[in-house]
């Protein structure tokens, strides 16, 4: 049925697609983009409520219990640092136009947050605003709804950790520089099938037209195998364990040898389902799986250079890059919904229980920790492995120190969705 299904839906799609994006020349070093706006850096713009056009809802799988502030752990122990700076470019994101588009994660309705972010506009605070100001407005304008599983029961689950990994790279090959960071290739198909299959929202297939056909896109270890074919190289990075856990942190900084840095921010990736080297590692009995470490990783290739590439290729998938200018440090990439991330106030979510754009509090635990993590967050981005009620992947921000403490994390975590008050439960668009 699968089969039928996708078949047809790549008929539908292909029939109006005659040729192939063109090759762009032998692969080399990527000329950069042209910068897309970062919403970060334009101003909140609030349009009058009668001219925000509103499209259907989308189904939340997760349920709502009204709470009271008082009952949030921790709620007042939360210096807000930050939260301010991310709620008005949360607003900036809420105000964009719905598209309506089913192949698009579920985001938090528009027109019930029109008031708030035009109360947030006309509020008169300065964007490093924190502590009780933030929490008086917070207060008056929001109130919190706990997350419920389907029996009813307050939703607990995981929460693990991400974030912005640094790597030391060049724009020429050469010397230690040998492991090449790709743009997007032109022949790389995505296809939303959701555009055509409602049930299936927010499933895309990747792939590339052979002929008539679309096929697979290739492996990681067919890439590597043709240079000839080879997507075009951002930079080459001088440790090739490093540059694969920037690939599955989905987003990094480059640091070149004239000192100074760039973002390599998640484009794409090539449709192959992820594979562990770790475990690789141990099926092939060079280390256990206790031991799979990133730093026992590093010293494994260390120590087998010939074999370095045939670790890697033991992960068929790839994950394609923008390069972007870093103009706010304290701002991370962009996540799912399009929002330049915060470390400490930006989470993953499954976008089947709580809606891209909304407001949380999180409680949980600090890394191997019985300390409490209670916090505002907000719902900007998504991840393959994070599904399910309350399920978060929590954003820690940038370098070694972030990299440390989202290694260790894996605690229990329940939340609560912080929506505007008379607009009853939360709701998705």
């Amino acid at each position: 049925m699968k089969r039928i299904l996708l078949s047809s839906c790549l008929l539908a799609i292909l029939a109006a697609c005659s040729t192939v994006p063109p090759d762009t020349g032998a692969p080399g070093a990527a000329a950069p983009a042209a910068p897309e706006p970062n919403i970060a850096e334009l101003p909140l713009v609030v349009p009058p409520l009668e001219s925000m056009r509103d499209t259907p809802p989308r189904g939340l799988s997760g349920k709502f219990q009204q709470a009271s502030w008082a009952a949030l752990p921790g709620w007042r122990g939360d210096g807000l640092d930050h939260v301010w700076k991310a709620f008005i470019n949360n607003c900036k994101g809420l105000m964009r136009p719905v598209s309506g588009s089913l192949a698009m994660q579920a985001r938090a309705t528009p027109r019930v947050w029109q008031p708030v972010c035009a109360a947030a506009q006309q509020s008169g605070l300065p964007v490093d605003a924190a502590g009780e100001p933030v929490r008086r407005f917070l207060e008056q304008h929001l109130s919190p709804w706990r997350l419920l599983d389907a029996t009813g029961k307050p939703a607990q689950n995981t929460v693990t950790g991400y974030y912005e990994p640094l790597v030391r790279a060049s724009r020429k090959r050469g010397g230690n520089y040998q492991w090449p960071l790709y743009s997007a290739p032109d022949d790389l198909l995505t296809i939303d099938l959701g555009a055509v299959y409602p049930e299936l929202a927010g499933k895309r297939v990747r792939g590339k037209l052979a002929g008539k056909r679309v096929v697979p896109y290739d492996t990681r270890a067919e890439i590597a195998a043709s240079p000839d074919r080879q997507p075009p190289v951002i930079a080459w990075v001088d440790d090739p364990v490093e540059a694969f856990f920037l690939q599955i942190q989905g987003s990094g900084r480059a640091q070149l040898p004239d000192g100074s840095t760039i973002r390599l921010a998640y484009a794409d990736h090539n449709g192959r389902p992820y594979k562990s080297i770790g475990q690789w590692l141990a099926q092939k009995g060079e280390i256990t799986l206790a031991q799979a470490s990133m730093q026992n990783i590093k010293a494994w290739a260390k120590n087998n250079p010939s074999r370095v590439q045939e670790m890697l290729n033991a992960n068929p998938a790839m994950v394609f890059f923008n390069e972007e200018p870093i103009r706010d440090p304290e701002l991370g990439p962009k996540g799912s919904y399009g929002i330049p991330l915060i470390g400490g106030r930006a989470v993953a979510i499954d976008t089947a229980f709580v809606p891209l754009g909304a407001p949380l509090y999180l409680s949980t635990t600090h890394p191997a920790s019985s300390q409490p993590l209670a916090r505002l967050v907000f719902a900007q981005d998504t991840g393959a492995a994070i599904k399910g009620a309350a399920r978060t992947d929590f954003y820690w921000g940038f370098g070694d120190e972030a990299g440390a403490m989202a290694g260790r994390m894996k605690q229990r975590g329940e939340m609560w969705v912080l929506w505007p008050k008379q607009a009853g439960a939360p709701s998705a668009r």
